[in-house]
């Protein structure tokens, strides 16, 4: 294959240059009050932009009919820009940049004639809007399209092995962003796994997880944005062929295309390296369900608060991973029996230890319900939990049966979950739970049993013939059935407040 041609190497320079913004963004603002960098920001944007306007993205037509007296903007938005170099005024700051964000949009669109209304007009201001907080968003997808297309047009015209340590970088690349986040959640879910870490501070130094995520979001947001917010202004529709005096091939197949393929490789590499960090992670939580991370915490650490930490954070990850799982099933190029047996096994192995981390967060909600009490949110991420892992094993039978429909026993799976949970009467479990914990341990929360419906009040009649003795529970038990005698019409007849009363 021969070398690009100038609009194709357009486009792909103008995606890295987005990321570079996107890049230097996040080092001018995370962390730091806005200054002098505000000049640096709007400096930087301009940049991108003009060159991405110039020529129509590389050769074509000039554009015809811009503005001149857009021009004269610059003077506002350089002035306002500059008020963060002189003063310090927090109100003005504030509104300073709503005003610097709607005065640049209204510069790019007249310069670029993406609105056909006058500028004096209302209506300009309403397609402003859309043109800067709807229209991006519909070309989300076209940075990754390039970035695939780019690999694709590579691999067919070597066929090298140069092009597949390309799609091993990319794999790792795109695995970093997910990494940071993974690694951050499971450091504050196991102090274990985080001991672990910091025990390699070479590699880390005084990286901080949270940080890190926080710089990649903001850059990686601020680089797609302004990529896609440009792109809008040249490309009038998603679906519709560019208008150009040039053929652009490349332009309509980024349209014509209904969704992105990841390459094998590529998709591969990004769910070893993924794996990698979940299989150390999952021969920690082994240790711990079997009672033996005792002895591998950190000195000064206590077991019991170890054991109860940590389950918000491991749920979240399992979320994560179904994201994950459902990418790889639909959005991974089939090719050879090599790759799909490693695509299916790597799927396999997340599977496995996503079922793992929930088994886990499961046990330390137990835990931690046995220290801090029963409620209704603990008890419905429970049944979540369950619910979850179901979906996994049907999510692990689809993988190696190709025919068998995932989407049919979804339905099926949470119509029945959703009737279940219905019908375990939430309520008088939480009472029958508190109940026997204050058994055990001479522990109960009366208050939060009073916020209870009547579906409690069996179980509460209970206790108070048992154990009259009991702060406030007289109180909480009257105002249950006084609650279910207001309701006395026929029409509110109640099983539940029937039988509290």
């Amino acid at each position: 294959m021969g070398d690009l041609a100038p609009w194709q190497k357009r486009y792909e320079k103008m995606v890295v240059l987005a990321l570079l913004f996107g890049l230097l963004s996040q080092y001018l603002f995370v962390g730091a009050p806005a200054g002098i960098s505000v000049m640096v920001f709007v400096a930087s944007f301009y940049g991108l932009f003009f060159y991405s306007v110039q020529g129509r993205l590389g050769g074509f037509e000039k554009w015809q009919g811009q503005a001149s007296s857009s021009w004269l903007l610059f003077i506002p938005i350089f002035l306002l820009a500059l008020t963060y170099t002189l003063y310090a005024n927090i109100l003005f700051r504030f509104l300073n940049f709503f005003a610097l964000f709607a005065l640049i949009v209204a510069q790019t669109t007249v310069m670029t004639s993406s609105s056909t209304k006058p500028w004096y007009r209302g209506v300009f201001y309403i397609e402003l809007l859309f043109l800067a907080l709807v229209k991006p968003f519909a070309f989300i997808g076209v940075p990754f399209i390039l970035l695939t297309d780019r690999l694709r047009n590579k691999e067919k015209g070597s066929g090298t092995g140069r092009s597949k340590v390309g799609k091993i970088l990319l794999g790792l690349l795109i695995s970093a962003p997910i990494l940071i986040v993974v690694i951050s959640l499971l450091a504050s879910a196991d102090e274990i796994f985080l001991s672990w870490l910091s025990s390699i501070p070479n590699l880390l130094g005084d990286f901080s997880f949270g940080d890190g995520f926080w710089r990649f979001f903001v850059g990686a947001f601020i680089g797609c944005y302004a990529f896609c917010y440009i792109w809008g202004l040249i490309f009038k529709n998603p679906k519709e062929q560019v208008s150009v005096s040039a053929p652009d091939p490349q332009a309509s197949a980024l349209y014509a295309r209904g969704r992105i393929e990841f390459d094998p490789l590529t998709a591969g590499t990004f769910l070893i390296a993924i794996n990698l960090v979940y299989v150390l992670f999952v021969a920690i939580q082994f240790s711990y369900l079997f009672g033996a991370a005792n002895g591998l915490l950190p000195e000064g650490a206590a077991y019991a608060e170890y054991a109860r930490r940590g389950f918000a954070e491991l749920v979240m990850v399992a979320l994560i991973n179904v994201g994950l799982l459902m990418c790889g099933l639909h959005l991974i190029r089939r090719t050879s029996a090599v790759a799909e047996w490693v695509r299916k096994l790597s799927l396999t192995v997340l599977i496995s230890c996503t079922i793992v981390m929930l088994v886990s967060a499961y046990s330390r909600l137990s835990l931690y319900e046995e220290a801090y009490g029963f409620t209704q949110t603990r008890l419905l991420v429970h049944g979540f939990m369950l619910y979850l892992g179901v979906l996994l094993l049907i999510a692990m039978l689809r993988i190696w049966k190709e025919r068998f429909s995932m989407g049919k026993a979804y339905i099926c799976v949470s119509v029945i979950a959703f009737i279940l949970m219905n019908y375990v009467n939430v309520d008088a479990r939480i009472a029958e739970k508190n109940i026997g914990r204050f058994e055990r341990t001479g522990n109960i929360d009366v208050g939060y049993l009073g916020m209870l419906s009547t579906d409690a009040a069996p179980q509460l009649l209970k206790l108070r013939e048992k154990h009259p003795e009991i702060k406030g529970l007289h109180e909480v038990v009257e105002l249950l059935q006084q609650h279910a005698r207001n309701h006395d019409k026929w029409q509110s007849w109640n099983l539940s407040m029937q039988r509290a009363k």
